[in-house]
């Protein structure tokens, strides 16, 4: 399966030369407003992604809580079967002895 630049570990994390604040050429007075605003933006789009990662974890944590919950009651009702089944056991072997085929001969 191919795998996507968001699957590299780490990779998401690295800074590029814009986060780090490094430039070839030196600062002049203009960029300052140029580099609030690219601040601002990425500002901006970390805490829709941190909005949307509390939305995912939530979602993921009440399937959990869901999935756990039939998973228990799956237990009970397997163990209420198991007993259900025992007690047909001993049930069915009294009465297959009393059900037995009576055998009789018969000439023709």
């Amino acid at each position: 399966m191919p795998r996507g630049v968001s699957d590299i570990s780490g990779l998401r994390n690295a800074r590029s030369m814009h986060s780090t604040g490094k430039r070839s050429i030196p600062r002049v007075a203009s960029s300052a407003y140029l580099d609030l605003y690219m601040l601002q933006k990425e500002k901006e789009r970390l805490e829709k992604e941190d909005a949307i990662l509390e939305k995912r974890k939530a979602a993921i944590q009440k399937r959990l809580d869901d999935i756990n919950k039939e998973t228990e009651i799956l237990n009970a009702s397997e163990e209420k079967e198991k007993g259900r089944q025992a007690d047909r056991e001993e049930v069915t072997e009294e009465e297959s002895q009393e059900k037995r085929w009576k055998k009789i001969s018969l000439s023709y």
